[in-house]
């Protein structure tokens, strides 16, 4: 989440006016994140309403028109399952999102919790068990989207880059091309499927005590690989920000919160390694990208690759082992 775009106090009045949410009453930026424009909305609320709080969202970077009936639809579709995830604010006209300046927006359920930033064993376990119930919650899911930030989509972004910029960040992390190529090579395609979260780090989980109460930012959502979206959420949970030191006791509690609802099958237990070489080499590039993409102005700190390519690192030596 960031803020790119400022919308005056009237403006936001008369946008809110479109939902039956009550008058706005404060509203609020909030700097994190590096792909949307988002602000704490608080308004007078009504008789029927669940909440007078909300988060509203303008859509700027890597987000397709075309994609928000998905993002949206598969939000309503989880709520109505009893997942953890905020319901889409529909406006007076029944719409998920509106236009404004030529840029889309939508009001979401704003969710109770806090975001852990030295997460617990136990935290962890309810992490693993939320993932599972949503894959399993999504499966019926009707609507499809493809994966626009697979291991094939990293090497592209890398390469876009070029050797220069990437030594401009860190002389070491030209060399991370070649390992890009190779995860682009790896065959996903015989494991199972449904729709999942894949970008599921601590700032996208809201926790109450050691329960998850929300998983929120689903804007890289899309129908894929089970697997993919575990071991994404495996290298964003268990390592420090540094990304030097794994935890294992966070590793294991991850895994057995996801098996006790979904076991693993053996094809994807064997593969999990080399994919979360990938899902680094995922994140690699798209920090590199976003090292150069953001605006100098833009309330948005750069996030650094390296922490992603020491996690490859540590991947690439434990091996099998880590998810056994």
């Amino acid at each position: 989440m960031a803020v790119y775009t400022h919308l005056g106090a009237e403006e936001l009045a008369e946008l809110i006016a479109n939902y039956d949410v009550g008058d706005l009453v404060s509203a609020k930026g909030i700097a994190e994140g590096v792909s949307n424009s988002n602000w704490l909305i608080e308004t007078s609320g009504t008789s029927h309403a669940r909440t007078s709080r909300f988060i509203l969202t303008m859509y700027e970077r890597r987000i397709e028109l075309n994609d928000l009936p998905y993002f949206l639809g598969l939000l309503d579709h989880l709520a109505e399952r009893n997942c953890p995830v905020p319901r889409t604010i529909h406006d007076r006209d029944g719409a998920a999102f509106r236009m404004l300046d030529g840029k889309a927006v939508a009001l979401i359920e704003f969710l109770p919790g806090v975001s852990p930033t030295h997460p617990s064993v136990e935290q962890a376990r309810s992490v693993g068990n939320a993932l599972a119930q949503m894959h399993l919650a999504s499966a019926d899911f009707p609507l499809f989207r493809a994966n626009t930030m697979g291991f094939a989509d990293s090497l592209t972004t890398l390469e876009s880059c070029g050797e220069q910029g990437l030594s401009s960040i860190n002389p070491k992390l030209p060399q991370m091309v070649d390992h890009a190529r190779a995860a682009a090579a790896l065959d996903l395609a015989a494991l199972p499927n449904s729709n999942i979260h894949a970008d599921l780090f601590p700032d996208n989980v809201l926790m109450l005590g050691n329960a998850v109460s929300g998983m929120i930012d689903f804007y890289f959502a899309c129908t894929g690989t089970m697997a993919l979206d575990l071991a994404t959420t495996h290298a964003a949970w268990c390592f420090d920000r540094s990304g030097r030191n794994y935890n294992a006791k966070l590793g294991a509690a991850l895994l057995e919160g996801y098996e006790a609802l979904r076991p693993l099958e053996k094809a994807e237990r064997e593969l999990l390694p080399e994919i979360a070489k990938g899902v680094c080499l995922r994140f690699v590039a798209s920090r590199a990208e976003d090292w150069f993409d953001t605006p100098d102005d833009a309330l948005v700190t750069r996030k650094d690759p390296m922490q992603f390519v020491s996690q490859w690192h540590f991947y690439n030596e434990a091996g099998p082992s880590i998810f056994t």
